[in-house]
């Protein structure tokens, strides 16, 4: 995963989830010529969190019910969006809507390796994705950590006021363009 990769960004927990292992949630995307290359960090006490095991690469639901990152890309000029769900597991989905939450199907993806590494205190995620991401586009980071009770904290770029809403485009605070 050798390409350049934008500087790293700080994500923040949502103002209703408690504190918890997890201390710093950051994250990098950039476009690549066949899709995007991202990469998630995580910093913190990593044995206190659920971390999916290894898994063989394969479209998957429901990642986002325990640890897990994901990109939203939304192209400019309309409000139809990109939904990647990346897991630790090594496991991915990938869905398209229409507007927020409207019309979720399976999203068209050539290929999503995913590659980590993991430490006492430090969880990393990266993946490089081959699918057809246009551009100029708006796109948020987001993660959701579970940890070892089973409590979910919800980290973003920005949220919306209310509720924890990774759909919002309150977080798509990331702007590509072509070129970048």
């Amino acid at each position: 995963m050798g390409d350049r990769l934008a500087a790293m960004q700080q994500l923040v927990l949502h103002p209703d989830c408690a504190p918890g292992p997890i201390t710093t949630v950051s994250a990098s995307v950039a476009p690549t010529a066949s899709g995007c290359r991202a990469r998630f960090r995580f910093e913190g006490d990593i044995a206190r969190i659920r971390v999916p095991a290894k898994a063989p690469a394969r479209r998957t639901d429901f990642l986002w019910k325990t640890t897990c990152c994901e990109i939203f890309w939304q192209p400019a000029g309309g409000p139809g969006y990109r939904e990647f769900n990346l897991s630790p597991s090594g496991r991915w989905a990938c869905y398209d809507f229409d507007d927020v939450r409207l019309k979720r199907r399976d999203g068209a993806v050539e290929a999503i390796v995913l590659a980590g590494s993991s430490g006492p205190a430090e969880l990393v995620v990266e993946a490089d994705i081959a699918a057809d991401l246009p551009l100029p586009a708006a796109v948020a980071l987001t993660a959701v950590v579970e940890d070892e009770a089973g409590d979910i904290q919800y980290w973003a770029l920005a949220f919306p006021p209310g509720k924890p809403e990774f759909h919002s485009d309150a977080g798509r605070t990331v702007r590509l363009e072509a070129g970048q």
